[in-house]
């Protein structure tokens, strides 16, 4: 393996880490052709918290 090459994997698993940084929920999708990584996507989802549906009818009753 070439000293080149060391250096690459290591840019790759650095940016691998950064996607991964500060991730709750979602996705990292890393994209090859060729057996080369050519692509690394982040998605990312936040969660809300969800009232229930009786939460919202006694809230609409009372007013509050």
């Amino acid at each position: 393996m070439a000293k080149n090459e060391v250096s690459l994997d290591d840019l790759l698993l650095e940016k691998i880490a950064r996607a991964l940084d500060g991730l709750e929920y979602g996705s990292i999708h890393i994209v090859v052709h060729d057996s080369q990584v050519v692509q690394i996507e982040r998605t990312e989802k936040y969660r809300l918290p969800v009232e229930k549906p009786e939460a919202k009818i006694s809230q609409a009753r009372t007013g509050k």
